[in-house]
């Protein structure tokens, strides 16, 4: 059986894999933090650019959306981008 993932970690996928050069190189994943799960984004060093932006505006357009996805299936969730 194939283990389904989170929609939250299917959006933030969708969203790094359409943003960057190498979206082959594109990793996301869930942990589970002490009070709401984490979603870790890692892509390839020369993407980090593209998915953090000017000032970091693309990273909190991520986020915004993230929260409001989780907050609609009742849920929270925080996003780390690993480099």
């Amino acid at each position: 059986m194939v283990a389904s993932s989170s929609p939250l970690v299917d959006l933030i996928s969708l969203i790094a894999r359409s943003l960057v050069d190498q979206p082959d190189k594109v990793e996301v994943r869930e942990v589970q933090g002490d009070r709401f799960p984490r979603i870790e984004l890692t892509v390839a060093r020369e993407d980090i650019g593209k998915v953090i932006g000017k000032d970091g505006r693309t990273a909190q357009s991520i986020r915004t959306l993230l929260n409001a996805a989780a907050s609609k299936a009742g849920r929270r969730a925080h996003l780390d981008i690993l480099d």
